[in-house]
């Protein structure tokens, strides 16, 4: 049996008494104290999350560009430096090796934000199918990453951070220092709220996790857990890998067209999408709400009309709404919002009705 790793912040995490559990193949916080006082936190003042556990393959030299531009279903040819773009890496058969965040650091220099469980199928991936005079290096291990979520993010980040982090649009990025640990501030994330992701180099991570929790005690700030971080996501509808999407399930399939430039083309999997858009998409992953009581879970089925037609990918109670929600995949047919469904609950068909996603707006 293969050890658990650790990320940088593992004794922090011990001192606060956090519940650790496995998660890719890391021992990591599940919580704190609850799940649902972490997920308020977030959506009314701030969280802190280590997210150390993500993957960082690096891409640099005159091929790094048109590396990036055949590996990504987006176009970066106007991605300038300072700049990310969200997109996939899909197989030449438009399943999805994973769904990554990609930012340009210099002409010449990306790196791929890649999720924990895929660092090394992705950076095979990635050195496969690089263009000559690309050098790609895997460097996550020697890189931290914490994540500042919730509408008082700015203000708690803020006197620590040069430059100023409030001037950053949403999708962007600087360079600079955090409580004097050079650092790359982005303001991205995986909450459906306002925030920023904070690269740094390994060894600095504690240090940067203690002055952050000190800097926005008098905020609200708390350190949050996976558990939170995957209600939040999932009342924003943000796909989680293994869950919502996979190597054979298509970004189509999933709603995620607008992440995908099939006018440009030139990436791989664009002619098997191509295909799939003139030929129809034959499922479509949907947002439901149960009607009762009831939580759908991964693995659950989703029927119709007393018929199964497809399967949970996730679910849980919505702790801003007071309701159970999830995602799954359904027959295209039956994706149109107002379409009745029923999730098998320990032998019962729990009501529940196809929904507008996301559940949670942006806030």
């Amino acid at each position: 049996m293969t050890a658990l790793r650790r990320t940088p912040l593992y004794e922090r995490h011990r001192a606060l008494g956090a519940r650790l559990v496995p998660f890719a193949g890391f021992e990591m916080p599940i919580q704190y104290t609850s799940i649902l006082a972490e997920h308020r936190a977030v959506r009314e003042r701030a969280g802190l999350f280590d997210v150390s556990h993500m993957g960082q393959i690096h891409l640099r030299g005159p091929g790094a560009a048109a590396s990036v531009a055949k590996l990504l279903t987006r176009d970066v040819s106007d991605l300038r430096a300072g700049q990310v773009r969200y997109g996939l890496l899909c197989r030449e058969t438009g399943g999805v090796v994973d769904d990554v965040t990609a930012y340009r650091t210099g002409d010449d220099a990306f790196f791929l934000c890649v999720n924990a469980a895929n660092v090394e199928k992705d950076y095979r991936w990635v050195v496969r199918h690089a263009e000559p005079g690309a050098e790609v290096r895997d460097r996550s291990d020697e890189t931290g990453l914490l994540a500042l979520q919730g509408p008082a993010s700015a203000d708690v980040l803020a006197p620590l951070a040069a430059p100023d982090p409030r001037a950053l649009r949403r999708f962007r990025f600087a360079e600079g220092r955090v409580a004097g640990c050079a650092a790359l501030v982005s303001r991205t994330g995986y909450t459906g709220a306002d925030g920023f992701e904070i690269y740094c180099a390994a060894q600095d991570a504690p240090a940067l996790w203690d002055a952050l929790l000190d800097a926005g005690r008098g905020a609200g700030l708390v350190p949050i857990g996976l558990g939170a971080r995957d209600t939040l996501r999932l009342e924003a509808a943000l796909p989680l890998y293994g869950h919502e999407l996979d190597d054979e399930t298509t970004p189509l399939e999933a709603g995620l067209e607008r992440f995908v430039d099939l006018e440009r083309g030139g990436f791989l999997g664009a002619d098997a999408l191509r295909r799939q858009r003139a030929g129809g998409v034959a499922r479509r992953l949907v947002g439901f709400e149960l009607a009762s009581r009831g939580v759908a879970r991964a693995g659950h089925a989703l029927a119709h009309g007393g018929h199964e037609v497809g399967r949970v990918t996730s679910g849980a109670p919505s702790p801003t709404l007071g309701k159970s929600i999830g995602l799954g995949y359904v027959p295209a047919a039956l994706a149109a919002v107002g379409t009745p469904l029923e999730v098998r609950i320990r032998d019962q068909a729990v009501p529940a009705r196809v929904v507008p996603t996301p559940f949670v707006g942006r806030r």
